[in-house]
């Protein structure tokens, strides 16, 4: 408790410079003349701009058959587009300190940029080109395979990343969000220079396009340059979506040996979706279970009191179609039985309504605390500004999300840990070779 006063007093501290930042942000929309939306928030301190922008789908929507597609086209995009191949494409983003960066996650395709305001029209240029005609000549796309492939195969032997995979793979059968979204050896080495431009033709459309932008541009100019950036692309795609999915978690617990001697435990069932009226109330009581990093439950009783794992906690995912809670330990292999145990006592006392009223304010103070801390850079705040997009959150949502926390009373994680917390469905992965574990699956 001592520790956690002291992390309290420290954000305290901290809000005097964050929060009247964070309260000082004025978030406007921008329609371009062409009809691309964006979020804006100006900021003519420093003449920088971050833009964030993100498709909705991604590695989802890839064929089985292509597991990984998103992700190759991510790492590729940047390598070369119209008139510039790939050296000479880089060279320009280097000469004239330009980042832009792609990537590709379960449910979004999306790319950032950062310059300064004198390179801006050059940025939005050099997108456009990457976006509408990417060339994918043949040796950055088997150099980019290979890097891709020899970090798949590494992957395999890492103990967290094949419990994850494994966990997903159990509660999504058939679904999209079952496969990794780097995909797999034989996947990605037969992808085609025609998979990746089909991809960008099919799946990179105005209509499934968020954009948030911070930093030294105006409205007027952030109009212009948006149709620069995205007017080429066609108004919507040709996608078809996957279709909501419901984890089937009923309590297996899968053990792959691995001869290590410490055992990686990943554990977790169904959970909420971002849109659900209870959102606010779950993370406030994954915070008290699971989620507050050095004031927890689960780090509590595992870490502090009995020194079993050097870090345990459990996060909620609101994924686009299901919602997750996972948390992961690693522990001995002589004391996993020990470890799962107090996991599945915690995740049953808080399900059963066990919670106190300090507690609660501790975990509110904290959780509305902390989210000033997040508004420490053009480019965080631009990830911010997606984000509220993507969930539909108003663009009044920074002023209103602490009131959305503060609302959540006892009564409220009662009936939430009540209704989404499981301790017998829990699904269990084990990486190692535990001691005393009876596989069930």
């Amino acid at each position: 408790m001592r520790r956690f006063l002291v992390l309290i007093a420290a954000l305290v501290s901290a809000n005097v410079f964050f929060e009247s930042q964070a309260r000082a942000v004025e978030v406007e929309q921008v329609v371009s003349p062409g009809g691309v939306t964006a979020w804006l928030v100006r900021d003519h301190s420093n003449p920088v701009v971050s833009m964030r922008f993100a498709f909705r789908g991604g590695s989802e929507l890839d064929p089985a058959d292509q597991a990984g597609l998103s992700n190759l086209v991510a790492s590729t995009l940047d390598e070369g587009a119209a008139d510039l191949d790939s050296q000479a494409f880089q060279q320009i983003l280097a000469d004239e300190s330009i980042t832009l960066r792609f990537d590709a996650g379960y449910d979004r395709f999306s790319g950032r940029v950062k310059t300064l305001t004198e390179n801006l029209a050059l940025s939005m240029d050099l997108l456009h080109k990457a976006l509408s005609q990417p060339r994918f000549d043949e040796e950055p796309v088997a150099r980019l395979k290979s890097q891709i492939i020899a970090g798949i195969k590494k992957d395999s032997e890492n103990p967290g990343k094949m419990a994850y995979n494994v966990l997903y793979e159990t509660f999504f059968p058939g679904h999209g969000y079952a496969r990794d979204s780097d995909g797999e050896v034989e996947t990605v080495a037969a992808i085609t220079r025609g998979d990746l431009r089909d991809f960008v033709r099919t799946r990179l459309a105005r209509s499934n396009l968020i954009v948030g932008v911070v930093g030294d541009v105006t409205p007027e100019r952030l109009g212009a340059l948006l149709d620069k950036a995205f007017g080429a692309l066609p108004e919507h795609p040709r996608i078809t979506r996957q279709p909501e999915a419901t984890p089937k978690a009923t309590g297996r617990l899968q053990v792959i040996d691995r001869a290590i001697p410490q055992s990686t435990i990943v554990f977790g069932h169904g959970g909420i979706k971002r849109d659900d009226p209870d959102y606010y109330t779950a993370v406030v009581m994954n915070h008290i279970l699971g989620g507050g990093s050095f004031t927890s439950r689960l780090f509590e009783e595992i870490r502090e009191k009995r020194g079993l794992a050097y870090s345990v906690g459990s996060s909620i995912y609101p994924m686009d179609h299901a919602g997750v809670i996972i948390g992961s330990a690693a522990t001995e292999n002589a004391r996993v039985s020990e470890t799962l145990a107090i996991i599945r006592a915690e995740w049953a006392r808080m399900a059963a309504g066990e919670l106190s009223q300090e507690e609660l304010n501790n975990a509110k103070a904290y959780i509305t605390g902390s989210f000033p801390l997040r508004f420490t850079s053009t480019d965080a705040i631009a990830r911010i500004l997606v984000g509220m997009q993507l969930h539909d959150l108003g663009l009044d949502y920074l002023d209103r999300r602490d009131e959305y926390i503060g609302a959540v009373s006892l009564d409220d994680v009662k009936r939430v840990a009540a209704k989404y917390l499981r301790p017998n469905a829990l699904d269990i992965v084990i990486v190692g070779k535990p001691a005393g574990v009876v596989p069930t699956h």
